[in-house]
């Protein structure tokens, strides 16, 4: 059994770090986001324009964890019921 409310914190924090250290990356090498694209997806797409506040910020820390605890809050009540 997997102890849902303890992975779920520690998804919730892993997350958050993963987050804060891609926007620093992209606010301080803007040019990082279109070398990603290119190098590590294999596509040449146009981003448009590289707009960051704060405001930004914050919604795209609250939504990548909300879907982050949707995700592995799915994966543990799946493997909590599954029975091998």
């Amino acid at each position: 059994m997997i102890n849902t409310k303890h992975l779920l914190k520690v998804t919730m924090v892993w997350v958050s770090i993963v987050y804060v250290i891609c926007f620093a990356g992209v606010a301080l090498f803007p040019g990082i986001r279109e070398s990603f694209m290119y190098y590590g997806l294999h596509t040449a797409t146009n981003l448009g324009e590289n707009v960051m506040t704060f405001t930004l910020f914050t919604a795209g820390l609250v939504l990548w964890n909300v879907v982050a605890l949707l995700v592995v809050g799915l994966f543990t009540v799946l493997f909590n019921k599954i029975k091998a």
